[in-house]
């Protein structure tokens, strides 16, 4: 996927910090709006109710006092009572209006003394058992809109004397309710300040995690990962800094069930220390460092364990697991490419001395001997590649064999395949690096014994064979070098020793000890001045069984 460039990426950081803001102040204002709304008609309601039950207190409160039952029409007796209703209505913020009418519709109070003793043209109330004596309405006054509450007065005989009014006028309850409305428009204003500095806190870390991509990009970059993942030969599992897994691919899972069947399932969210041994992995989270071909609780699973890192912390690591198997088969062809290219750079060399050769024939006018020379080493050149090829399946030792034919040539000597000679590698099933590596070194040691004969007249021969069949190998080298002798020959096989200097002995130590890891036996026979024989013979049981 192409990687997107910074100014592309703050473009993309924009984009999504609009849609998350936007996104955001629809729900708040929504939000708020709703509870506002349902917070303000709740409010009123109950302010409503408060107010005139507030109302119906105060016109029963004073129309049951004893000062409205005694006789109004005396100047006194209505001086006292309209000292005591002013002082009254003083200490009532929330009442506009008292009126007290009597019972022949003249106001006996008003909080407007000049209205004291005219006639009340207003709507009269009208008791009944349901009112109880007193109850509220809407009415227009003199003052406006008002809401009032109506009391009747009654006498100690219990006849009826009047009624009293108490008050509000409706634009002062306007003014109540505009200012409810404007707290709450305060309190609303505030939440979606507050909402939109938790936003950009919580986008901050959104845009963190999604490292400036868009939501549907970064699902697509995960979903492709995913099969990328799965797609892969290789087994990957993935850890935190706590040792829980967080992702294993199929792969992974089918080779933690060869371990054990069923450990590689619902293997997520566990610590891999439960289900294999994972000591390497544990140790690349802990010192960081990369580990490669490590065993993962079996030696048929290779394990590079990797470290995941975010601003120099370690924050988990990555195994990648191979099947020994497959990766051996891997060697193998990397081997056998090995060996090709190591003939082809000795053909190379023998070539360039072949065409010295011929250049020299032409140049001496001898045009019949280079025309025979260049077919007999071309018909001896592909009769030997040919040969190994067609006697031998595997491609790393038919690699081998060809470049080490080449290597002859340089040394000037003469490399013979026995007859019989044929390998069929699904008769034994041995690992081709092993193989490999036993006859290279006994063709070296070949070479390197006949280089050391100082009589350059004697005849350089190395004989080789393999041969194969369903329950057994053999393998032959013999050379004509200058023999080993009997004192030394108890010890070519021990570590270290040599009779060649120091730093040497480590080759046939090392064939040995891979012969007998395979099951199989190596001897060794040699006459001084005569020349060498090695043999290796494999026979099927445990071991080599596939």
């Amino acid at each position: 996927m192409k990687k997107k460039s910074k100014k592309e990426k703050r473009n993309t950081i924009k984009n999504i910090q609009r849609m998350f803001y936007r996104t955001q102040l629809i729900l708040i204002i929504t939000l708020s709006i709703f509870l506002g709304a349902a917070g303000t008609l709740t409010n009123i309601h109950f302010e409503t109710e408060k107010r005139d039950q507030n109302l119906q207190n105060v016109a029963e409160i004073i129309a049951r006092s004893p000062i409205l039952t005694g006789d109004t029409d005396n100047e006194d007796a209505a001086a006292v009572l309209s000292q005591y209703l002013d002082s009254l209505k003083e200490t009532l913020d929330d009442i506009d209006v008292i009126s007290v009418v009597g019972k022949d519709n003249i106001r006996v109070y008003h909080s407007n003394h000049e209205l004291i003793g005219t006639v009340y043209e207003g709507t009269l109330p009208e008791f009944n058992d349901e009112k109880a004596g007193f109850y509220t309405a809407d009415e227009t006054g003199p003052s406006g809109t008002q809401r009032r509450a109506y009391a009747a007065v009654y006498d100690d005989n219990g006849e009826y004397e009047g009624f009293v009014m108490a008050i509000m006028l409706m634009k002062n309850i306007q003014s109540e309710t505009f200012q409810t409305l404007f707290f709450f428009l305060l309190i609303t204003l505030a939440a979606i300040f507050m909402e939109l500095l938790i936003s950009n806190e919580l986008f901050g870390k959104i845009k963190k995690s999604l490292l400036g991509y868009e939501p549907d990009v970064f699902t697509a970059m995960y979903r492709m990962r995913d099969n990328i993942l799965e797609s892969l030969d290789e087994g990957i599992v993935a850890i935190d800094e706590e040792g829980t897994v967080q992702f294993v691919n199929e792969a992974a899972v089918n080779m933690f069930d060869s371990i054990e069947e069923g450990v590689g399932q619902n293997i997520v969210g566990k610590k891999i220390s439960t289900v294999v041994d994972s000591s390497m992995l544990l140790r690349t989270l802990s010192s960081g460092e990369k580990e490669f071909n490590g065993n993962l609780g079996t030696a048929d699973i290779l394990i590079d364990s990797i470290p995941v890192k975010e601003d120099d912390a370690i924050v988990g690591a990555v195994g990648i697991l191979h099947n020994r198997a497959e990766y051996t088969k891997l060697m193998e062809d990397l081997t056998g490419t090995r060996y090709l290219v190591d003939s082809m750079r000795a053909n190379n060399h023998d070539f360039t001395n072949k065409l010295h050769v011929i250049l020299g024939l032409i140049q001496m006018e001898m045009y019949d001997e280079a025309t025979s020379y260049i077919q007999n080493i071309t018909m001896v050149q592909r009769e030997s590649i040919s040969r190994i090829m067609n006697a031998v399946s595997d491609p790393a030792v038919a690699a081998l064999l060809i470049g080490k034919i080449a290597r002859a040539a340089e040394l000037n000597v003469k490399f013979v395949l026995r007859e019989g000679f044929c390998y069929s590698a699904p008769d034994m099933n041995l690992p081709s690096e092993l193989l490999v590596t036993i006859i290279g070194n006994l063709l070296d040691n070949a070479f390197e014994a006949m280089n050391e004969n100082t009589d350059y007249e004697a005849q350089k021969e190395l004989m080789f064979g393999i041969f194969s069949r369903s329950d057994a190998v053999l393998i032959t080298v013999d050379d004509t070098g200058c023999g080993i002798a009997e004192q030394d020959r108890e010890h070519i096989f021990e570590n270290g020793y040599s009779t060649k200097g120091e730093g040497r002995g480590t080759g046939l130590y090392q064939v040995k000890a891979m012969v007998e890891s395979l099951g199989g036996k190596i001897t060794v026979e040699s006459q001084v001045g005569v020349g060498t024989s090695f043999s290796v013979c494999f026979k099927k049981d445990s071991k080599t069984e596939g």
